[in-house]
This record gives structure tokens, C-alpha cells and sequence, in this order.
């Protein structure tokens, strides 16, 4: 079957920010993410902003990867090095497995845009439970790029020769 011939399937998706000094009015991340994924076809199911707090992050997305009905989430925030930056240790404990090919082209992506200080970059992507989670860095050109670059085409079942939707019946086979 062709790419022409395979029909969209739409996922469920949340979205998560993790910062101690964003709010629903002024994040700007979190609403590009969900502006791109309801405008290729997927639903925003929850929209949240937590602090960065490894325990709050590991809360909401556990609560994310338990439920059957979502079938992916994106962070944002709290990719950085400094102290507070704790996005990625709260996701890695909760995943099955790691898919580090995402962190790895992220950066070589970014690295177009922003040079070298890509490396403080600690994007990633896994699965947990057969929910795919993606940990972006905070600012919007960084979403941006993740989900027009990476994100978008991988949770399009009609992207050849493979994808990340394809894989979703075969997730949770043990």
C-alpha cells in the first residue's frame, strides 16, 4: 500500500511544559506543540504546565503512560543543564525503552540553527507502556524544529518505509 493510499490515523496526544515560571496564559511552547499536532489531524487530549520537579514530572507523565487512551506525550522544558533541569531523569526511570536515534538527529538538526550549543541539549525519546514520550527542550524554535523536522513525519502511519505508528500494535508484545 502506498503513502497516497494509507489513510491518516490520528493519535491522542498530551501535552506537558515543565517550568517554574511559565503558565497556561504565556506558554508559548506547549501551545506551537498543540497548534501542530490538532493541525495535521491528532487530539490534544490534556494540556498541563508542571514545575520542574522530577516527582510532579514523573506524576503527570505516569498518569499519561497508564492510560490506554493516550498514545503519546510531548514535554517540553527542562532539557537543559542547569539545577532545575530534570525533564529528562524524570522520564528515563519510567521508560521500556530508549529510542536514542531521536536525541542523536534532534541535535544534528539544531545544530544547523544554533551551532554548538546544541550540546546542552538533552532531548530524547522512548516508550513507556506502549506510550511514546518526547522530552524537547523549552523554546519554541527547538519544538519547532523537533516536530516539523522529526516528530510529525514519525507519528504519521503514512510515512514510508517506517514509522513510529506502525509499531504501536507491536508495542506492549512480550
Amino acid at each position: 500500500m502506498s503513502e497516497q493510499t494509507r489513510p491518516f490515523l490520528p493519535l491522542n496526544i498530551a501535552v506537558l511544559t515543565a517550568s517554574d515560571s511559565r503558565t497556561e496564559a504565556d506558554d508559548i511552547s506547549g501551545k506551537l506543540l498543540v497548534e501542530r499536532l490538532e493541525g495535521v489531524g491528532h487530539s490534544c487530549i490534556e494540556k498541563i504546565v508542571v514545575p520542574d520537579d522530577i516527582y510532579q514530572l514523573r506524576a503527570a507523565i505516569s498518569r499519561w503512560i497508564a492510560d490506554p487512551n493516550v498514545d503519546a506525550v510531548l514535554t517540553t522544558g527542562g532539557t537543559g543543564i542547569t539545577g532545575r533541569d530534570g525533564t529528562p531523569e524524570a522520564v528515563q526511570p519510567l521508560l521500556d525503552k530508549e529510542i536514542s536515534g531521536f536525541g542523536e538527529m534532534f541535535r544534528y538538526l539544531s545544530y544547523q540553527d544554533i551551532g554548538s550549543s546544541t550540546l546542552q541539549s538533552r532531548a530524547l525519546c522512548g516508550v513507556a507502556n506502549g506510550t511514546y514520550l518526547f522530552v524537547l527542550p523549552g523554546s519554541s524554535s527547538a519544538c519547532a524544529t523537533a516536530w516539523d523536522k522529526l516528530v510529525v513525519a514519525q507519528l504519521d502511519n503514512r510515512t514510508l518505509p517506517c514509522n513510529l505508528v506502525m509499531l504501536m500494535p507491536r508495542l506492549k508484545e512480550k
